[in-house]
């Protein structure tokens, strides 16, 4: 079964930063919504240890044919040499709303 969209996390250094982004990816039409979480605390290994760091998350909401062109911008946006952008497929959902996030999203043809 083929997504009916996607959700898509990317970490950020701040709720700033995160504001920012968003702001540009839902003015560019790239996805159609997106939640900024204020503060999570990331653990992971960069750089032959643990780092541990705050965070926020962002929480996007795009088409399947559109992950490329927003994949593209965030990385052309984000401070980080590696951002975490993980697109995970929406197999059930709300039809109104799966509806308005494609009308919403600028989908290539």
């Amino acid at each position: 079964m083929s997504p009916l969209c996607l959700m898509v996390f990317c970490t950020v250094p701040s709720v700033e930063k995160g504001n920012e982004i968003a702001q540009t990816l839902v003015s560019e039409r790239l996805c159609a919504c997106v939640n900024v979480v204020n503060e999570i605390h990331s653990f992971y290994w960069w750089e032959q240890k643990v780092q541990k760091d705050p965070e926020s998350l962002m929480i996007l909401k795009t088409t399947p044919e559109g992950f490329e062109a927003l994949e593209k911008r965030i990385k052309e946006l984000h401070p980080y040499s590696v951002p975490e952008i993980l697109g995970v497929p929406v197999v059930k959902g709300s039809k109104d709303y799966l509806d308005w996030v494609k009308a919403e999203t600028n989908t290539p043809a």
